[in-house]
């Protein structure tokens, strides 16, 4: 069977979402990607463009604009906020109370509510961003005094790992932890979306109830 550096961008993109479970959404990852690739996975199907860099969305936005959605996925520095929240439609990296609070006071100025998903730090690595599963609904609760935004679940990582499996508890936890706080009944808190796996984890991600799977060498190649 070829691998994906063998096939286009457009043929990877029609076999993944061919393969995915109903309900389940497909979010290219489209770091180091050329915006002309881009679009072309928009162009076969991509819904949700899902981007590390502002800087680098901004150059992807020129070629692709509204055709799909747009998630921030990396980690997002305060100065970057301002910009962020112009362009994206989603931000499913948020792991603090003080990058939040900007995040809600730029919204304010152009009228906006943002969608976030907050991460969690579930493989607890010093070196990763994300909440520490114990954080996550200490956290959320300081979350839902902020008018404009509207925590909308969780994403998460994990160990990176040639195995797939060792992701699994890691998944596990978060997906525990969003079912937590979906009964908790929280103001401005609804989780409806659990982000979960990238290339060589999300077939176990989908097995522990991820919804939103972020793919980007399955669909662009080795970067």
């Amino acid at each position: 069977m070829a691998n994906s550096a063998l096939k286009t961008v457009g043929e990877n993109v029609r076999q993944l979402l061919s393969e995915l479970p109903p309900g389940v959404e497909l979010v290219a990852a489209a770091k180091g990607a050329r915006p002309e690739e881009v679009l072309e996975a928009v162009g076969a199907g991509v819904k949700i463009i899902g981007e590390s860099y502002v800087q680098e969305a901004e150059r992807h936005y020129q070629a692709v604009g509204n055709k799909a959605r747009w998630h921030l996925i990396g980690h997002l520095q305060k100065n970057k906020v301002k910009k962020a929240v112009a362009l994206f439609d989603m931000i499913e990296s948020l792991d603090s109370l003080e990058i939040a609070r900007e995040i809600d006071k730029q919204c304010a100025r152009l009228g906006k509510t943002m969608p976030v998903l907050i991460e969690v730090n579930s493989g607890r690595e010093k070196q990763k961003s994300g909440v520490l599963p114990e954080q996550v609904e200490p956290l959320a609760g300081e979350l839902s005094a902020l008018p404009n935004i509207k925590v909308m679940g969780l994403m998460t990582i994990g160990p990176r790992s040639a195995n797939p499996e060792d992701y699994r508890p890691c998944f596990a936890e978060t997906r525990q932890l969003f079912e937590k706080l979906g009964k908790l009944d929280l103001p401005g808190v609804e989780m409806k979306y659990l982000s979960m796996g990238m290339s060589a984890s999300y077939t176990v991600a989908i097995e522990e109830g991820a919804n939103l799977v972020r793919i980007g060498t399955k669909i662009f190649g080795e970067r």
